[in-house]
């Protein structure tokens, strides 16, 4: 039997000493765990490879007068904004699908701090594969050799694109934020808004209003190249954004923060 004078000579451990975990390691985790995974570093790979795969594409069949700058960095836009938004999902829906949720949660208790490390990760991770698209349109415009290649790049434009590639992102984050678990978001990440754009586009009724409900409708000029936009498209862009990204995230935060975690 244990008496009180054996319990009283137990060890105790005294915590409040303990260094908490600071958030820049909480973020370095989290772009660790990005291309820690097959998935995660096929994608990245794949990523690479798209980008300078489309803008040879481009250099090599595309006019001599085409090869521009802008036009090398608006066919770039295509395959990053389609494989972004995974990457997106894949970190924010690891904790889950790898069944790691109680040890992170447990190893780093707010929640709320993990989400933010994984958004930001999620973004520094879209600002490379943005970084990497300019060094390759840099390299194509100067192999086309032509003296007005870069004649029209400005810094909205720069800002612009970078603008798509982290939406793109950040709506993978809220759609793996909200479902947490991976196949579910990738496929609610493709089906919904390509349901929506058929919706609001297809009748003509809607036809109108599709610009400020459907976020590919009011990105397609980004997307398409088309850098030189009005303030009302950019007044679409974020009323969308808010719909689709904005919203879908919040609610996530709200399910993980009330989530039993098992």
């Amino acid at each position: 039997m244990t008496t009180n004078t054996d319990r009283q000579t137990l060890p105790r451990f005294n915590f409040e000493t303990t260094p908490r975990i600071r958030f820049s390691r909480l973020v370095s985790v989290e772009l660790q765990k990005a291309v820690d995974t097959r998935a995660g570093k096929w994608l990245v790979a794949a990523i690479l490879a798209l980008t300078a795969g489309i803008m040879v594409l481009y250099y090599a069949i595309g006019e001599d007068t085409d090869k521009t700058f802008v036009n090398f960095i608006g066919f770039a836009a295509g395959p990053q904004s389609f494989l972004l938004p995974v990457l997106g999902v894949l970190l924010m829906t690891s904790e889950w699908s790898q069944r790691t949720a109680l040890v992170t949660f447990a190893l780093a208790p707010s929640r709320t701090q993990v989400i933010g490390a994984k958004v930001v990760a999620a973004i520094i991770l879209g600002i490379v594969a943005f970084a990497g698209a300019v060094i390759v349109a840099t390299v194509a415009t100067l192999a086309a050799g032509r003296q007005d290649g870069f004649a029209d790049v400005t810094a909205p434009t720069l800002l612009l694109f970078l603008a798509v590639q982290l939406l793109g992102v950040l709506q993978g984050v809220a759609y793996g934020l909200i479902l947490l678990n991976t196949p579910a978001a990738i496929v609610a990440l493709f089906v919904l808004p390509t349901a929506s754009t058929i919706l609001f586009t297809g009748v003509r009724s809607l036809s109108d209003i599709a610009p400020w409900v459907d976020l590919q409708t009011a990105q397609s000029p980004l997307v398409n190249g088309d850098f030189d936009i009005t303030g009302t498209q950019l007044a679409q862009i974020g009323v969308t954004a808010l719909i689709w990204i904005v919203l879908p995230f919040l609610a996530g935060w709200l399910r993980v923060m009330r989530a039993e975690i098992k």
